[in-house]
């Protein structure tokens, strides 16, 4: 496997287009490629993290958190960002990130911070994603599997933990070829009529042109008709934060002492408790703190995240218990998620690739 095949890996899961826009995911430096012989997965790049690559002999580095997010202006030996560019760069280890793309698929950061605190029944908090289309073709009976199973190749048909679902009803085609025509049913210049299937597949937005693409390869008509349309409908698989449930309900101050127990974290900053017990949870690894409203919406009695503002923990008075676990703290759980799902995807497709967890430690935040 290559650099892009491992980048592909990720994206499936978590594709780069649902990133925030001003992020930068992805490829940061390095051959796509280049061959993969081992990989190490950290939460940030920093020179430490680098000189534990090359200890281990990694020739893939992958971060949550981007090297590359502001504007470079320039590379020299001068700054961190130059010395890590460097180090990468003459060691040849591609570095690549996967950061707001893997906040927002089903099963990344919150979802880790959920099961690290134990929730069930998880969920999305905030779904606003309107990414997918649903693209409809016109098939005879004879080639309909081979189509769908085409567009499914490409990308079609995922719905929720579902693969290759399509709908299919049958009616009557007409078309008439003009002399330029050759038709793969019929004659030129004949009026005709066809039983074919109306087969309808579900796409994400940013695969419709390979879905089709598949389509009309597979598809026995010289020109086949074709439809792609929109829907309202809010994606399943992508979303921000997360709401689950407590297997019981806790009291909050022995709540947060499990989770800084299981967190690794030395304190908290939390508002003051305004009920006795703890069952309905909210969790947004990282910077969550613009969904607090939805918790509250949602009735969570607790929510937590991180980088809480002053004025949000006044919002919060009263109507939730609102919790800052630290940035690092509740992002960390999901490089252990990621390292696993990577070495279980390059398991099923080729011959172990080591996929390590970094060791060395990168929070810059003290607790004194």
């Amino acid at each position: 496997m290559n650099v892009r095949d491992i980048q592909g890996l990720i994206e499936s899961w978590a594709p780069g287009e649902i990133a925030w826009e001003r992020d930068n995911v992805g490829l940061q430096c390095g051959d796509p490629q280049a061959e993969v012989q081992r990989i190490l997965v950290a939460l940030d790049v920093t020179e430490d993290v680098v000189a534990e690559a090359h200890r281990r002999k990694a020739d893939v580095l992958i971060t949550h958190h981007p090297l590359l997010f502001r504007p470079v202006k320039s590379i020299h030996p001068g700054t961190p960002t130059g010395r890590c560019l460097r180090a990468l760069i003459a060691g040849k280890i591609s570095l690549l990130s996967a950061h707001t793309n893997l906040d927002f698929t089903r099963g990344g950061t919150s979802f880790a911070l959920a099961e690290a605190l134990g929730l069930e029944r998880v969920e999305f908090l905030h779904r606003p994603y309107r990414t997918q289309k649903k693209i409809v073709t016109f098939v005879p009976a004879s080639h309909v599997d081979a189509v769908a199973t085409a567009m499914a190749e490409a990308g079609a048909g995922v719905i929720g933990n579902y693969e290759r679902c399509s709908f299919r009803t049958t009616g009557t085609g007409t078309f008439q070829g003009n002399a330029s025509s050759d038709p793969a049913v019929g004659r030129r210049g004949v009026l005709e009529q066809v039983q074919e299937v109306r087969l309808e597949m579900v796409v994400q937005q940013w695969d419709v042109d390979r879905v089709a693409r598949a389509m009309i390869g597979a598809h026995p008509y010289e020109e086949p008709a074709y439809d792609v349309l929109s829907s309202e409908a809010p994606m399943t698989s992508f979303g921000m934060g997360v709401i689950g449930t407590l297997p019981r309900a806790m009291d909050p101050a022995a709540f947060l002492r499990t989770m800084k127990k299981v967190l690794g974290v030395a304190s908290v900053r939390s508002t003051p408790f305004h009920t006795d017990k703890v069952r309905r949870v909210a969790a947004c690894g990282g910077s969550g703190a613009d969904l607090l409203g939805e918790a509250v919406r949602q009735g969570a009695d607790l929510f937590v995240t991180a980088d809480v503002k002053y004025h949000a923990f006044h919002d919060a008075l009263g109507e939730i218990i609102l919790v800052d676990a630290g940035h690092w703290e509740t992002e960390f759980p999901v490089i252990r998620v990621l390292a696993a799902r990577l070495d279980k995807e390059i398991r099923r497709r080729t011959r172990r690739i080591p996929v390590i967890v970094a060791t060395t430690p990168t929070n810059p935040v003290r607790y004194v």
